[in-house]
């Protein structure tokens, strides 16, 4: 999500808001369930994250994601097996708190976690990219991934989160 989908979500004027790639590759119908999930979910307010299976990606792709998301997990104990999905279902007040950068859809769970919230992981569909390209070869995602991995080290590790009003 880029810095830019602030104002979009600021402006939304739903409780909950859900996020998905604009390439095709995430099926709408997901968000009917993930919606679901996070309105079942006792106590605070879940971030209900897509776990992509059968990707549609190329075999070179699938490696260095695996790679990545576990060296991710390694460092920042998010519990999140597919940070890359774009899907992503949250309430719309939490997600305004957060600090804003550029890729900062990757490190939602490790961000709402910090802020409080559960993670709930929950499997999606993928389907064949019909429309746009990829912004980044393997090495230039891991270079800006690694990056933005030792930002937000420092900025959980700095952050203090606001004091809830809702009771959890």
């Amino acid at each position: 999500m880029p810095p830019g989908g602030r104002p979009g979500v600021r402006a939304a004027g739903p409780d909950w808001i859900a996020t998905m790639d604009g390439d095709g590759q995430n099926d709408p119908l997901d968000v009917v369930e993930m919606l679901r999930t996070a309105w079942a979910a006792a106590g605070a307010a879940p971030l209900v994250a897509g776990v992509r299976v059968r990707r549609n990606d190329p075999r070179s792709r699938l490696v260095a994601t695996r790679i990545a998301n576990g060296f991710r997990q390694a460092v920042l104990q998010d519990n999140c097996p597919d940070t890359g999905c774009g899907l992503k279902v949250f309430r719309r007040e939490d997600f305004l708190l957060l600090p804003v950068f550029e890729g900062m859809h990757r490190f939602l769970p490790a961000l709402f976690a910090r802020y409080g919230h559960p993670l709930i992981n929950r499997e999606v569909r993928h389907r064949a990219r019909t429309a746009g390209v990829s912004k980044y070869t393997n090495w230039g995602r891991a270079l800006v991934g690694v990056m933005d991995l030792l930002g937000v080290v420092w900025l959980t590790r700095r952050t203090h989160p606001p004091h809830r009003t809702d009771g959890a």
